[in-house]
């Protein structure tokens, strides 16, 4: 079990340091020892569907992006989907039912932020719902000027020969080689856009869709009979309640109700202590639900800063 430290005031301790770091000190990701350190080697608080921010039902955030940025989540994940006006959108499960505007535009918010914030370094995990072409991000990527910020790992030449884990630069590297986004989608990633990086070959994952609350187990989900060596991995730590029976599958919806024992020092350290045991190291990612609640300190803590 880890021993975090108590609740902060202030949202914004959830943030890698302290607001009274000398303005001398080099400063990556808000801490100067985080600057030597590799990519590999961080825990990142997540927020899972960040661009779904409201209070309907599906909804998985209560804060806009800029303000997850700004209270110190370096890690986002979201669903995309063509919809109806043939746009490539942010949308949760289908266009209908959720869609948070364009993936251009959502790019152009962390553009901003990322030009505001030149010594932070963003993780952008994308799923590919219709399982497009690469080139079609790609588009996005450029109309929103984030291709300049991305990195592309020199080794990478198929998505079957991935960054060794060790290799991956440190953060003070990526951020004095102006190369501060790190971008993975889910399915389709191939070389044609050497940025977009194939989410398995990097990473396995745990299993979403949790209902129940204790979180107990660390199984590998994704991809399916994946060897945890050499691959960072992502820990699903957001829980779903179920709304309705139905014949081919349930109706889950987050439990917001929940979150803040959800995203509490107890029941994060719990996961991942088991998950730890497992493969003798903790997770690169947790994924939350409302960041906002219930996490103060916990990420400076899982990096044991």
């Amino acid at each position: 079990m880890l021993s975090f430290l108590p609740p902060l005031a202030l949202l914004v301790s959830i943030s890698f340091s302290p607001l009274t770091q000398a303005l001398s000190t080099p400063l990556c990701n808000g801490h100067a020892s985080l600057c030597s350190r590799k990519y590999s080697n961080i825990t990142f608080i997540g927020a899972h569907n960040s661009p779904f921010v409201g209070d309907s039902p599906a909804d998985n955030q209560d804060l806009s992006v800029t303000d997850q940025l700004n209270a110190g989540i370096r890690y986002l994940q979201g669903q995309t989907h063509v919809n109806a006006f043939d746009t490539l959108s942010l949308c949760h499960t289908n266009c209908f039912l959720n869609d948070a505007g364009s993936l251009t535009s959502y790019l152009s918010t962390l553009q901003k932020w990322l030009d505001d914030n030149p010594n932070e370094v963003l993780t952008l995990l994308l799923t590919n719902g219709d399982r497009l072409d690469p080139k079609e991000f790609e588009a996005a990527f450029k109309a929103s000027g984030m291709d300049q910020y991305a990195y592309i790992p020199p080794t990478t030449t198929t998505t079957t020969a991935p960054l060794p884990f060790n290799d991956w630069p440190t953060l003070g590297e990526l951020i004095n080689n102006k190369t501060r986004l790190i971008v993975f989608l889910d399915y389709g990633a191939n070389p044609t856009v050497p940025y977009i990086l194939d989410q398995f070959a990097y990473y396995f994952e745990t299993p979403f869709n949790t209902v129940d609350p204790a979180f107990a187990q660390c199984k590998i989900d994704r991809p399916p009979k994946a060897s945890p060596d050499g691959r960072m991995y992502v820990v699903n730590h957001y829980l779903d309640k179920e709304v309705l029976k139905g014949f081919l599958s349930d109706v889950l919806v987050p439990d917001r109700e929940a979150a803040g024992t959800t995203n509490g020092a107890e029941s994060v350290g719990r996961q991942v202590g088991l998950c730890e045991g497992l493969y003798g190291r903790r997770p690169n990612v947790v994924l939350l639900d409302f960041v906002e609640k219930g996490v103060e300190g916990l990420q400076r803590e899982l990096n044991r800063l």
